[in-house]
């Protein structure tokens, strides 16, 4: 497991943290704050080294190297985060591929992805957030 012990930022850094240390958890659930965690910080890095790409110049099928080294890294992070997330809803990881329809899907995914937590246990585990 890799520890993150700074002060700033140290919250935002120990969710996308959390994504990468369960890379292989396919199974239990996701909160909203740890999928969109992840998504914010994943998308600043692609960001920064799409920048660093393009000054560096080195590209492999019209990608610069690091943004692909990247984002193979980090692809069964993401699918697993995803799944997850989905869980926690109460919906299957499958509903994923409901992106596979043109526009609506990739819409409709992201409804899901925003969805609030289904309250007590479901068929993937008890809920990790708190309810007041």
């Amino acid at each position: 497991t890799i520890k993150f012990e700074s002060k700033t930022n140290g919250i935002i850094m120990e969710w996308y943290l959390k994504v990468l240390n369960q890379y292989t958890d396919f199974q239990g659930r996701a909160r909203r704050k740890e999928y969109w965690m992840f998504t914010l910080v994943s998308a600043g890095i692609s960001v920064i080294l799409m920048i660093v790409d393009y000054f560096i110049g080195i590209k492999i099928w019209d990608t610069g190297l690091l943004y692909l080294l990247y984002g193979l890294g980090v692809f069964i992070p993401t699918i697993a985060v995803g799944i997850r997330r989905l869980h926690d809803i109460g919906k299957s990881g499958w509903m994923m591929l409901v992106i596979i329809i043109p526009i609506a899907g990739f819409i409709w995914l992201i409804v899901l992805y925003a969805t609030d937590s289904q309250k007590g246990t479901n068929d993937w585990g008890e809920c990790p957030k708190t309810f007041d």
